[in-house]
């Protein structure tokens, strides 16, 4: 008798005999079944049960309470994760203190690549003049920097009308992008701090605002731009500012002037920066040495100087005098652009006299104080 032959099954029968198993059985997490690589979910490590599933059918199933899920999954405000800062309004000195802790919970980007940096602005203004960012932390989304960015010349006015920007990015230098892409982000109004007093937060983060660009930047097709970050410009915007020093020593008789940094100069070149230095000249002219020029900081709109500079002659003199101090920025083979300018004398107004009268009036005083840039050019005779 001829041997039975196995009965053949069609790939159709064989499907359709797989994906009708019978009731249909509630699934309590997706992630269950695509465990996520960043880190692995409990369920991914351990090993499958070879016994088969036993589940109820839905007549007949209790309420099933959901595994908790893996921190990046929820759709609650948590999503993107939170950042823990602390902010101090330093008022003698003029500066924001912005020190960033860590970071919790960061939801993985596409790439799935977690190597983060926090980037700070102050708006409104011009983004690369107020840009600060922070070291970049590898392979985890919960980084720790403990780092803290300062932004000098940093007034009670800007405390008034600033907010501060940090963003969560992820690193592209691996990558083959020109923006980082941003994990999350959230603003402060600063108007809320207490001077000279540190304040902490643990803020959840949020998604980036869009903002649609006006119809003179959209492209000859017609289509409808969005940018990551609009530079705003706000009317009677300033052209930066200025940290000088005064003091009027007795000893070597004459006016020691410190030019110690700029903050937040205007971009002059096509690449959002400036090549800025400092020129002194004291009115009327003196001779060669009422002339002096600082070095030249390449590529940066928050220039440090630290440069000091000698005028000799009676204080009675020298009250007669205009101090003028211009910010500009160096070209290789053109002319120099000006970024902006400041005039210290008897009949300047406001913090300008001021400061001028306190160093002649005090001796061997060192009088530091931030002025900011007028952008209209003085005329220098002699």
């Amino acid at each position: 008798m001829a041997a039975r032959r196995p009965q053949r099954v069609s790939m159709q029968e064989h499907m359709a005999i797989d994906v009708n198993p019978g009731p249909i059985r509630p699934i309590h997490l997706i992630s269950d079944y695509f465990p996520h690589f960043y880190p692995f979910s409990e369920s991914a490590l351990r090993a499958p049960d070879p016994r088969p599933a036993v589940v109820p059918t839905i007549s007949s199933a209790p309420q099933l309470q959901p595994d908790p899920e893996p921190e990046g999954d929820s759709d609650d405000s948590t999503a993107l994760g939170t950042l823990e800062f602390t902010l101090l309004f330093d008022v003698d000195n003029s500066a924001l203190h912005c020190t960033a802790h860590r970071a919790k919970g960061l939801k993985p980007p596409a790439s799935g690549s977690m190597d983060t940096y926090i980037k700070a602005n102050l708006l409104p203004g011009a983004s690369k003049a107020s840009q600060l960012r922070t070291r970049t932390v590898r392979g985890t989304r919960g980084p720790v920097w403990e780092e803290t960015l300062t932004y000098h010349g940093f007034t009670r006015q800007d405390a008034g009308r600033k907010t501060l920007r940090l963003c969560v990015c992820e690193d592209p230098r691996l990558r083959r992008r020109r923006q980082a892409p941003l994990l999350g982000e959230l603003r402060v109004p600063l108007r809320k701090l207490v001077p000279n007093r540190a304040r902490s937060f643990d803020v959840c983060l949020e998604k980036r605002r869009l903002t649609k660009r006006p119809k003179s930047l959209d492209t000859a097709r017609g289509m409808s731009l969005y940018e990551e970050e609009v530079e705003a410009e706000v009317a009677g915007e300033e052209r930066g500012r200025i940290l000088l020093s005064l003091c009027y020593s007795s000893q070597r008789g004459g006016l020691l002037v410190g030019v110690l940094r700029c903050a937040h100069l205007a971009p002059m070149d096509a690449n959002g920066y400036s090549d800025p230095f400092v020129r002194l000249f004291l009115h009327p002219n003196v001779g060669k040495k009422s002339k002096y020029k600082t070095s030249v900081r390449k590529k940066t709109l928050n220039p440090e100087f630290n440069e000091e500079f000698f005028y000799a002659g009676p204080r009675e003199e020298l009250a007669q005098k205009t101090l003028l101090v211009s910010v500009w920025d160096y070209d290789l083979g053109t002319a120099n652009d000006f970024i902006g300018g400041v005039q210290l004398s008897g009949w300047a107004s406001g913090e300008r006299q001021r400061h001028w009268h306190e160093c002649l009036d005090n001796s061997d005083c060192r009088l530091e104080l931030w002025h900011t840039l007028d952008g209209v050019p003085f005329q220098l005779s002699g």
